[in-house]
């Protein structure tokens, strides 16, 4: 028994929650072993049987894993195991795979571009049921324009060798025009574990984040302009490609004249506000709730 991860789980959605590294780290257990206990998961990771359980009723429930049985092919009687590429005329393709999904020899289906429309995975007991396949239940399916048959010889890396990749880095735009504060949260949270990205205004960075979207922004509020930061704030949640990105305002604004202007507790363009100057520890955790919370 293998526990399969579907990475596809949650594109309908893309607001539904996503895998925080609990979640991984108790997938990655399960990929090296399908029969280990909660208990002994929640041992591993230093959290309660419950929390344990309560995580993986979600991944099953939300479609992330799934249990699957992999199953030993020529052990079990089926020798052939094969790939049947399939071109079709396109009007054809779903009535085709409707009826293929209902033969017990068929594996899997695959909807695929290029040559071929649809790619079959299935196993036979012997090459007289693969030719009967061929000739009969696909024989029998108008549309079929040709197709081509691929046996397999040797599996070296099945889907069940498969594991669950480090989750990629959170990138984190730093939006300030002093130097010196942009090279310090680029100290912190690379080794924190992030990937940073700096620009020194506000319109320089909404232009970075239409090119490369980052998981939050360190904006800082006065650069070229006195409300530079927070007007692209505002242009943020006003571009709906943009608007859900947590946006973490900074300032040394309390010390300055302008402190009585700007309610740094209630910006509405604003998730959070970073006093000048930021104890590392803090903006690490600051980074980390928002990113926790937005997931």
């Amino acid at each position: 028994m293998w526990y399969h991860i579907d990475r596809r789980a949650g594109m309908e959605n893309p607001m539904s929650a996503q895998l925080d590294e609990l979640d991984r780290d108790i997938i990655r257990i399960l990929q090296e072993n399908g029969r280990i206990a909660n208990v002994e998961i929640a041992r591993r990771l230093g959290v309660a049987e419950g929390t344990i359980r309560k995580r993986l009723d979600r991944l099953l429930d939300e479609g992330w894993i799934r249990l699957a049985v992999a199953l030993d092919l020529p052990r079990a009687g089926y020798p052939h195991h094969v790939f049947i590429g399939v071109q079709c005329e396109p009007q054809a393709v779903s009535r085709l795979a409707g009826a293929l999904r209902r033969e017990s020899a068929v594996i899997a289906l695959y909807l695929v571009a290029g040559e071929w429309n649809l790619l079959i995975e299935a196993a036979f007991d012997g090459p007289r049921a693969l030719t009967h396949f061929l000739l009969h239940t696909l024989g029998q399916q108008s549309g079929i324009l040709r197709t081509t048959v691929l046996q397999v010889l040797e599996t070296v890396r099945s889907p069940a060798d498969w594991r669950l990749p480090p989750a990629r880095p959170g990138h984190i735009l730093v939006v300030d025009d002093d130097p010196d504060f942009v090279e310090f949260c680029r100290t912190v949270l690379t080794h924190a574990g992030y990937q940073v990205s700096s620009a020194a205004s506000g319109e320089q960075a909404l232009a970075q984040m239409h090119l490369s979207r980052p998981d939050l922004v360190l904006l800082d509020v006065m650069m070229r302009d006195i409300w530079d930061g927070l007007h692209a704030a505002e242009e943020m949640r006003a571009d709906k490609s943009l608007a859900g990105i947590p946006v973490v305002l900074v300032s040394s604004i309390a010390d300055s004249p302008y402190a009585g202007m700007f309610p740094m507790d209630a910006s509405p363009a604003a998730d959070a506000f970073l006093a000048k100057p930021i104890a590392p520890d803090r903006l690490v955790a600051e980074v980390r709730r928002l990113l926790a919370k937005r997931g």
